[in-house]
């Protein structure tokens, strides 16, 4: 078995791996490869906290992966230690063998970040230029590296409660090289000021309340939602659904039990879950249309689903086994 952390699979496998291997375990989902169990959720409200099991197989290529990730939001302060934490087992669906124990929390980001690129490679203007990043945490950095796979970025505004940690945010892209000199970074206080700037918005956050006004919200924007992943957080407002053309889901099952902001639109307004456009897989392979204006307001949904973990999984443990990365042991 091979065994990684964090930092092993970091120093290995990045955003473009991630991008092209999420594109390609959505053609196996599309093509009935995929088996995706209902995930497990176990809460512990007195800590705002989830444990969450997630399997998943692709019968195709014969490999099954099982995640175990916890979201303790309290552990930065309290700790030290990160919010979210996982491990990933990879094991052969043909023999039964155990292939790798990986780290997952950097995966969890990584894959999230990609599907939020190839959203917004499908959904956001060809011109994008301007991203507003509400919410710099630690799975908003690879929000921000999956859009700047996919668009040229030249100015991104940033939006957080503690300005410090906006500064840090910026200042760790730029020091580990993600965006040049030329790419403008703005610390912005007024959050709606921000969102009416901005061509893409990314929100990762756990708030219970929007976190933007969505009038504030110009037409021809694409926004990914990734944060608000429990019936009861809500990051975006109904003004803003109602003015969507295009909410794509990345999942429907997920986004049924899991999205907030969606659940409640769907039982107070007259919004319903029969509106979505289509869910990630349907935009990548092509059975419903990206953007087809400049004046369409967009919005990715993401609460997570199993089959997007195995891709990136799978993916790194195919390219460790191809060019020896990771430890190898004996269980």
């Amino acid at each position: 078995m091979i065994t990684m952390n964090e930092q092993q699979i970091m120093d290995m496998y990045g955003m473009d791996d991630a991008v092209r291997d999420v594109a390609g375990v959505l053609q196996s989902l599309a093509a009935g490869k995929v088996e995706n169990p209902i995930r497990t959720v176990i809460e512990f409200p007195e800590r705002s906290a989830s444990v969450l099991y997630m399997p998943c197989a692709d019968l195709a290529d014969g490999i099954a992966t099982n995640k175990t990730v916890t979201i303790f939001p309290e552990n930065p302060q309290s700790n030290g230690l990160p919010t979210t934490q996982g491990v990933v087992l990879v094991t052969d669906a043909t023999d039964g063998r155990h292939l790798a124990l990986l780290n997952a929390s950097y995966l969890t980001r990584l894959r999230t970040g990609a599907m939020s690129g190839l959203a917004t490679d499908r959904l956001a203007r060809k011109d994008a230029s301007v991203l507003c990043v509400i919410g710099t945490g630690g799975m908003g950095y690879e929000q921000v590296l999956g859009v700047l796979a996919v668009r040229d970025i030249r100015e991104i505004l940033l939006v957080n409660p503690t300005e410090s940690k906006a500064r840090a945010f910026g200042e760790r892209l730029r020091k580990e090289g993600r965006v040049g000199e030329d790419v403008k970074l703005e610390i912005v206080r007024d959050v709606d000021e921000a969102v009416k700037r901005a061509d893409i918005i990314n929100c990762a956050t756990r708030s219970e309340t929007p976190v933007f006004d969505g009038e504030a919200v110009r037409p021809g924007t694409h926004v990914n939602g990734v944060g608000s992943y429990l019936p009861h957080m809500r990051e975006v407002d109904f003004e803003f659904i109602s003015r969507c053309s295009k909410i794509v889901a990345d999942d429907r099952h997920g986004v049924v039990e899991e999205a907030g902001e969606l659940i409640h639109a769907d039982r107070e307004t007259d919004w319903s879950f029969d509106d979505l456009h289509g869910e990630l897989v349907h935009l990548e392979t092509g059975q419903v249309p990206g953007r087809e204006s400049k004046e369409e307001i967009t919005f990715f949904k993401c609460v997570g689903a199993a089959y997007y973990d195995l891709a990136v999984a799978k993916g790194v443990y195919r390219k460790a086994e191809k060019e020896h990365h990771g430890v190898h042991v004996e269980i």
